[in-house]
């Protein structure tokens, strides 16, 4: 950032440079007014924004794989953590705690942790997703078709909220990076200084390619003009905002992927069988307590309604009442703080006149906008409002509370009078990320979440059970959606490598299954195979190749095989040894156990001598297709089916892939009797 002035200018990080000094908008702490940082006057070129990632970051990207940008993504979150500490310092500023920060910050590390595994295990090398399965599309098994996702050689534009300057880029960034497009990240001003300082971190790094992320500071200006159908934008913040981007000319004239995250009127129901004396009673009491004071409220996820049954409202209000009046409220650098200011004065003033338009219709538990009595010096001129608890006793005539959502540490209580009344005060808020049943009765669950469902991204259901190991209403996770329908903004992020796909582009592909193969870097059926010399399992991972096979010899099943199998696996089942049952079965006489044939088949194609294949993982796809009689003689075909080169090495530095074989075991009659995928580790060579 440029210091030509008393409070540092912020700068953007456009075309590989850090751009603007000179000082425009005043950025105010939260916790005590001072300018902190101002943004910068000057404007920016997006033509060279756009440019830059398309012809610097697109094609550093692409000379990556999956795996290798997924390697760039783990060095990346480690090199954060390192630095965390310089994170944490600048987010005090956003009014903040140790315990918020941590949210935000570790998080979304955390995030990229998390991408940077899902990557390695379950993206293949190189830059296309097989997604199988291969269908055919003749009759005589030449021609088929299926499905490839490829990067989209374009550009994510990532528009995010004020609430979470971190975790709110790198989710996003995450997902988009490992689909191998460069981002440009534009932030909410009023808390931008804390992403510029992530960005700053990383561009330090040195981890990323040149033309991976870029960041705006202040307007987007003509950035959406000069985008196409191959670019994705996505957007954080109000259903206002998402409504008028959807619509922005450019997007709808390009058809361009747009995806909204958008805040919500989250609910989370007391379920009516609850009493004060149950446990779920304090944990319903806790988690709305818990998502109304950290991040002093400031979550797209947060509890806006509590919607408990008529007999327990004035419990339930009573005793959140006395757990939000012992939140400390204050400077988050003061020991014993618990909640810290709103992320900006402009966001108190947005909460004061949402919380004055709820009260037409609610009465006032406890806070208010003059309730606020925060510890530290200089907080007068801080963005605090005290938690904040209201009480609509007729919400289903108040449309106030379904309809205002007040950003901040505000929660009305609603009170219903049967479990139908109670859904439908939930559906009232016209789509959510996320609601909570809180409930001791598994048939409760049952009938309510499936209604709820429809209106949600998310339902968390919460009892004595879940409580030890919740992670809560108001965390999204990385490996689960997070988006909601309707005012939720209808998108969806993060939900495991699901959030990688979106960035990617799908085709379907068709021809012959040699062809196919060739395109998807994975063996077909039907494929041509290379049958060598050498027995595959002697190769070394770097030569192997996609469609190098072995055809076995032939082993016919005898009465004693069945016999022993049964004495060595416990495995007595009357299919097997009941010649009278086994006659009247389906298959009218006994048949092999399904797991002899698949041991028997290992023995036909395993070469038993050390070698480069170092460890049988596991099974995929795995299906018994026809039974194997007394008699029946059987054969494998074993083809290397897919490689995955991680980049890894043991203990001992010897490096190793992953190849999965696909197994064809056929009977004398060349009929499929099992089909299936092994999983195995192959040593490199040296």
């Amino acid at each position: 950032m440029s210091t030509t002035t008393a409070a540092p200018v912020l700068q953007s990080f456009i075309g590989g440079r850090w751009q603007g000094r000179e000082a425009a908008q005043a950025l105010r702490s939260a916790v005590n007014g001072r300018t902190v940082f101002h943004t910068h006057a000057e404007s920016l070129d997006f033509a060279e924004a756009v440019s830059f990632a398309r012809g610097t970051g697109l094609p550093a990207l692409m000379a990556l794989d999956f795996q290798q940008r997924a390697e760039r993504l783990k060095a990346l979150a480690k090199f954060l953590v390192e630095h965390k500490e310089t994170l944490y310092a600048i987010s005090a500023h956003t009014g903040a705690t140790r315990a918020d920060g941590w949210i935000d910050i570790e998080g979304g590390t955390g995030t990229l942790f998390a991408y940077a595994s899902m990557g390695s295990n379950e993206l293949p090398s190189g830059n296309v997703v097989h997604e199988g399965p291969v269908l055919p599309l003749g009759k005589q098994g030449h021609f088929a078709g299926t499905h490839i996702l490829v990067p989209r050689g374009g550009v994510a534009v990532h528009i995010n909220a004020f609430n979470f300057p971190i975790w709110g880029l790198l989710e996003k960034f995450a997902p988009s990076f490992l689909a191998g497009m460069p981002c440009i990240g534009k932030p909410a001003t009023a808390t931008s200084y804390l992403t510029e300082a992530l960005v700053r971190l990383i561009d330090q790094s040195g981890i990323l390619p040149a033309g991976s992320l870029q960041l705006v500071i202040g307007g987007t200006g003509d950035l959406l003009d000069r985008l196409n159908g191959q670019d994705v934008v996505t957007f954080t913040g109000s259903a206002d905002t998402a409504a008028k981007l959807r619509v922005h000319p450019n997007v709808v004239r390009q058809a361009i992927p747009f995806n909204a995250e958008a805040d919500s009127l989250n609910c989370a129901i007391l379920a009516p069988e609850v009493t004060p004396d149950d446990e779920e009673f304090d944990l319903f009491v806790k988690e709305v307590a818990r998502e109304m004071t950290v991040k002093a409220g400031q979550k797209c996820t947060a509890i806006r309604r509590a919607i408990v049954p008529r007999k327990h409202v004035d419990a339930v209000a009573k005793k959140l009442a006395e757990r939000l009046a012992k939140t400390t409220l204050g400077d988050p650098s003061i020991e014993g703080v618990r909640m810290g200011a709103l992320a900006s004065h402009a966001q108190l003033a947005d909460v004061t006149d949402r919380v004055r338009q709820l009260l037409d219709g609610a009465e006032l538990v406890a806070g208010g906008a003059r309730a606020a009595k925060p510890m530290g010096e200089g907080v007068a001129e801080g963005a605090f409002f005290a938690p904040t608890l209201l009480l609509a006793k007729n919400p289903l005539t108040h449309d106030a509370v379904h309809d205002i959502e007040a950003f901040g540490p505000v929660s009305t209580l609603m009170a219903y009078d049967d479990l139908d009344e109670a859904l439908a005060l939930a559906a009232r808020g016209r789509g959510s990320l996320v609601g909570s049943l809180v409930t001791k009765d598994p048939q409760v669950a049952a009938r309510a979440i499936p209604v709820a469902a429809a209106h949600h991204g998310r339902l968390l259901v919460l009892d004595r059970e879940a409580a030890a190991e919740s992670t809560g209403h108001g965390s999204p996770l990385p490996m689960l959606k997070h988006g909601g329908p309707g005012r939720a903004g209808g998108g969806e992020e993060l939900g495991g490598v699901r959030a990688v796909k979106h960035y990617l582009q799908r085709a379907a592909v068709q021809g012959s299954p040699t062809m196919l193969a060739a395109v998807t870097r994975e063996h077909v059926r039907g494929a041509k195979v290379n049958e060598g010399v050498v027995h595959p399992f002697r190769k070394h991972f770097e030569d192997l190749a996609i469609g190098d096979s072995l055809l076995t010899h032939r082993r016919t099943v005898s009465e004693a095989d069945i016999v022993n199998f049964g004495g060595i696996s416990g495995d007595y089942f009357y299919m097997h040894f009941d010649e009278i049952a086994a006659k009247e079965s389906p298959f009218g006489k006994r048949i092999a156990h399904g797991y002899f044939v698949l041991s028997a088949a290992a023995g036909l194609f395993v070469s038993p001598a050390p070698g480069p294949v170092l460890a049988n993982y596991g099974l995929d796809t795995l299906r018994f297709v026809k039974p194997v009689g007394i008699g029946d003689t059987i054969q494998a075909r074993l083809t290397a089916k897919r490689k995955i080169d991680r980049n890894k090495k043991d203990a001992n530095g010897q490096g190793q892939g992953v190849v999965a074989w696909d197994v064809e075991v056929t009977n004398q009659h060349g009929e499929l009797v099992a089909s299936y995928d092994i999983l195995t580790l192959v040593a490199k060579r040296g």
